[in-house]
């Protein structure tokens, strides 16, 4: 997508890369590679659920881009490793001020090797303009979970996405062969936040995906069930649902909740994650502080 190229930034905007790499060593997985520039780190590795998966937190200091900022994120898991990123908090992305912030991240995951990318939500305040890009490179029988849950405005303050532009582009390839790709813009006060084929109206959207194993009837059907019935005791006006095709599970959320919208997520990854990565899935700690 033209538009996520990142361009050379002026001086006054930040332009932050990061480089990570793990690798299985005898059953355990290390952080073996981390390069930055910029704002952007990884601190220690962490293991809370044992030697065999590593949590890393990624951690963009300034706690907010500004218009013209850009962010390059790379992550590589190689074979029989397993790696789990997460953010400490909300990304918060301000208003343009006439410029466009740009993040592209691009994730390889190794044969039988298991990468779950798990971002807290992200916020676009008034007047943000924003390129997403992210792509997703899998190998063999290598499996992959992603969430992602955007917020347009800051609804706790009454503010509303009504200026602006986001563009997000996502592919994710298995051996060299496309098998996911999706990408869309809005602008702020459109049409499109309206419509039924775009946001309805709604200030938050939300979802899972997950490639490797599938889910059985049953399995499908209890997590279907399980989230609409959160759904509807909680926001009963939301959407949600999931979607099963060959190689892809996508599970969506749109309402008006980002509080509601991580229930929901979690709610999903706890259903897909032991089938596929064949763990139970234990929330970070980061997650509820």
């Amino acid at each position: 997508m033209k538009d996520a190229v990142l361009s050379t930034p002026l001086k006054t905007h930040w332009y932050a890369s990061l480089q990570l790499g793990f690798a299985d060593d005898a059953g355990t997985t290390r952080l073996i590679e981390r390069k930055h520039s910029g704002p952007l780190r990884v601190q220690k590795p962490l293991y809370p659920e044992g030697s065999a998966i590593c949590h890393a937190i990624l951690i963009h200091p300034p706690g907010g881009v500004v218009g013209g900022d850009q962010l390059q994120i790379s992550a590589a898991v190689g074979e029989n490793a397993h790696a789990l990123i997460t953010t400490p908090g909300a990304a918060k992305w301000y208003r343009s001020n006439g410029y466009t912030s740009a993040q592209t991240i691009e994730l390889h995951v190794g044969d039988n090797a298991h990468l779950e990318w798990l971002p807290q939500e992200t916020i676009f305040f008034d007047d943000a303009k924003v390129n997403l890009s992210q792509t997703v490179h899998l190998t063999g029988n290598a499996s992959f979970i992603a969430a992602d849950i955007l917020c347009f405005g800051r609804t706790a303050s009454e503010e509303t996405y009504n200026t602006g532009e986001i563009h997000q582009n996502s592919s994710i390839f298995r051996d060299g062969k496309m098998i996911w790709h999706e990408q869309g813009s809005i602008s702020g006060g459109s049409g499109a936040m309206q419509s039924p084929l775009g946001l309805n109206g709604k200030s938050v959207c939300a979802m899972v995906l997950a490639c490797g194993k599938s889910l059985n009837s049953d399995q499908l059907q209890q997590l279907r069930e399980q989230t609409g019935s959160l759904i509807n005791l909680h926001e009963a006006d939301a959407l949600c649902g999931v979607t099963q095709m060959k190689g892809v599970i996508v599970a969506r959320y749109l309402g008006n909740s980002s509080e509601l919208a991580k229930q929901w997520l979690q709610l999903v990854w706890q259903h897909l994650r032991p089938v596929i990565n064949a763990q139970v899935a234990v929330i970070p700690r980061i997650w509820n502080t």
